[in-house]
């Protein structure tokens, strides 16, 4: 006879705190309360439970249990500099890409520009502050604005130097590098973590840095943030000066000069990714030149100038257990392969997506199929093939559902430039009036370009909705603290401790809340758009009101990167009643920050820019951040409200200089344009 599943949930509860608190004793206390066999069999009894009842995880999940996470005992402190993630690239015509937006940005020809690889090393990120030669701190990468300082911790890994004489060495930097534990030393440490990154993650940030000294951890110095007084012009002379300083450099790290070299050199590491002592999923790319990085800056995530080039993708056989569909929050519906669990790449692997309707219908993937499948760029699992030799002979096509799970009937979209029907099928945008889109809209909501909450994650969202905590953003801010004390899994401490990031949350930059919003096409870079229009919320606030928007949309067509897809995005959501009473109800709760020009005292502070032809010297990419840079606004066309149109010397728009004239607009060759800044 079955357990009961209330008896069944208290049990697998009970028995995870058990785990939770042999971690405790055994990484912050040092000293274990059982031998490691007792709390082996626990764990795989518990991990056998919940593969068995995954519904049993938003209790809680033993496979994330890394060591015991004092997070609340380390401080946070800013980045000098944010800690920016890398854009990926998956195979070579990714990279042909990355190297062609490069030259256009910079407006030179592709093949003057040299890059410097480096191994690309799965392990933990962290920025060390060096003052005089002196280190003085060292943060945890965080949410790449914030870390946690572990400068205890980090000074017991003794490839890290203390105090560095070089006179090169620069006033003041930020460098930053890879913190891991190679393979022969995992091997010590296997019964305990889940792999080499997780070992090197819950060591990393022990409360007590003697524990962490017991560890075997490694550091590949790779980069730098903030730098005052440095004497080196490219990565690979930064490199050579940190490998002389006494860091650890990888030595397979090189310069590529073009494409062959780029994938000559992918290929080879590839081949000897098995044979390293670490484990590495990728190359890392960078323009080698340290001025053309500072001249192609970042965008909202990351850097302009370095990409990962990701290895191919471990693969592994299984079998579907289920079809499921996902809804987004946009609507469209993702249909996702349940699969006996499965280690991929040194990950348990039990979902796997099967991105559309049309992706399924043609590679003809059933319920009880057996098939491969790869962790795409070693991140997402996916479903390469059907072994269609083991199918079961009464196997039945999987029939894609036409109705939301919601009970609203989906639609396929027509590409407005292609003219054809798209892949993906989805809920008609019925915003918070789907409780699928509901929900993940609420997931965004709180993300961490959005309100950045810590502690309210996608599972506490999940189990905060089942509970009935919270169904509307709005709700986030009354919610209900102690009854969430009494909650298996949290107390009064963690409580008060969301309560406060929930009230830190109120207080928002304006961009940050439009993209919180959820408006489909709207992502963070279009809210820095917009809140570069608006300014201040009164501004945006007016969308709400249907006699003004249709003017402030028509407006918006002027701006240099919003399109007619982001403005139909915003006239659908404000069409929307739901809508409009949750962002007013939002407005009336949150401080939200007006926008903050880069450059007030910038050379165009309070104007409006737009170019038209091609510069000789710069690229237009480079051009609009030069002017962004100094406080000025792009627009996309030419108008009243435009200040200053530039012309370039490469086939200008004879029609757009010609209105500019009769609007009276000033007009800048480009000979002059270079003298303004």
């Amino acid at each position: 006879m079955k357990k009961n599943q209330d008896q069944l949930k208290k049990e697998f509860i009970k028995n995870l705190k058990l785990l939770e608190k042999y971690n405790k004793f055994y990484f912050e206390k040092d000293a274990p309360l059982v031998d490691d066999k007792v709390y082996d069999e626990l764990k795989i009894k518990l991990i056998e439970i919940e593969n068995k009842n995954p519904s049993l995880t938003k209790f809680g999940s033993v496979k994330t249990l890394v060591g015991y996470k004092p997070s609340s005992k380390f401080s946070k402190v800013n980045h000098i500099q944010p800690m920016l993630s890398l854009s990926n690239a998956f195979n070579l015509e990714d990279m042909n890409d990355f190297i062609k937006k490069i030259g256009n940005f910079l407006n030179t020809d592709n093949h003057e520009i040299v890059l410097f690889s480096e191994p690309k090393i799965d392990g933990i990120s962290a920025s060390l502050i060096y003052e005089n030669g002196n280190l003085i701190s060292a943060l945890s990468r965080g949410d790449g604005f914030t870390g946690e300082d572990i400068t205890e911790n980090i000074k017991t890994i003794k490839e890290i130097p203390h105090k560095i004489t070089q006179k090169e060495w620069p006033k003041k930097i930020e460098l930053r590098g890879e913190i891991y534990i190679s393979k022969n030393d995992f091997l010590k440490l296997k019964d305990k973590f889940a792999n080499p990154r997780n070992a090197a993650a819950g060591s990393l940030r022990q409360k007590d840095s003697k524990n962490t000294a017991k560890i075997p951890l490694k550091f590949f110095a790779h980069s730098f943030g903030h730098v005052t007084g440095g004497n080196f012009s490219t990565q690979k002379e930064f490199l050579d000066l940190a490998k002389i300083s006494g860091f650890q450099v990888n030595p397979l790290s090189k310069e590529t000069k073009n494409i062959k070299e780029i994938q000559d050199n992918h290929k080879a590491i590839e081949n000897l990714r098995s044979k390293l002592n670490y484990d590495i999923d990728g190359l890392v790319f960078k323009v080698n030149e340290i001025n053309l990085q500072k001249r192609l800056g970042n965008t909202s995530n990351s850097p302009r100038w370095a990409i990962a080039y990701k290895f191919s993708s471990i693969k592994a056989s299984t079998k579907i257990k289920d079809i499921v569909i996902q809804v987004g929050r946009t609507g469209a519906l993702t249909p996702v392969a349940k699969v006996e669990p499965v280690t991929v790449g040194g990950v348990v692997v039990s979902n796997a997506t099967l991105h559309n309707e049309e992706e399924i219908v043609r590679k003809d993937i059933r319920v009880g199929d057996t098939v491969t499948i790869q962790r795409a760029g070693d991140v997402i699992p996916q479903v390469v093939s059907v072994d269609k030799t083991k199918r079961d002979k009464n196997s039945k096509s999987y029939l894609f559902p036409k109705t939301c799970p919601c009970g609203y009937e989906t639609v396929k979209e027509i590409n407005p430039n292609t003219k054809k029907e798209d892949a993906v099928r989805r809920c008609p945008d019925k915003g918070y009036d789907c409780k699928y889109m509901a929900k993940e809209k609420l997931k965004h909501f709180v993300s961490k370009d959005a309100l950045n909450i810590e502690g309210l994650g996608k599972k506490v969202i999940d189990s905060f909705w089942e509970l009935k905590l919270i169904s509307k953003p709005e709700d986030i801010f009354s919610l209900d603290y102690k009854k969430i004390s009494n909650l298996d899994g949290w107390g009064q401490l963690s409580s008060q401790n969301l309560k406060k990031a929930v009230d830190k949350s109120k207080t928002i930059d304006l961009y940050r809340f439009i993209y919180a919003l959820g408006i489909r096409h709207i992502g963070i870079e279009n809210a820095k758009i917009l809140s570069n229009y608006f300014i201040n919320i009164k501004k945006f606030q007016n969308l709400i009101i249907n006699k003004k928007r249709k003017d402030i949309l028509a407006s918006l067509s002027d701006l240099d990167g919003i399109g007619s897809s982001q403005i139909n995005s915003l006239e659908n959501f404000f069409l929307n009643k739901t809508n409009i009473i949750i962002t007013q109800k939002l407005i009336d709760l949150m401080n939200i920050q007006d926008n903050k020009t880069k450059n007030q005292s910038g050379v165009f502070s309070g104007m409006t820019i737009m170019f038209t032809g091609g510069l000789e010297k710069m690229s237009r990419s480079e051009a609009k951040n030069k002017v962004e840079e100094n406080g000025g606004k792009i627009l996309g066309s030419v108008s009243k409200k435009l200040s200053m149109l530039i012309v370039g010397l490469s086939k200008p728009t004879k029609s757009k200089v010609e209105k500019a004239k009769e609007l009276g607009v000033k007009i800048v060759e480009e000979k002059d344009w270079y003298k303004l800044f």
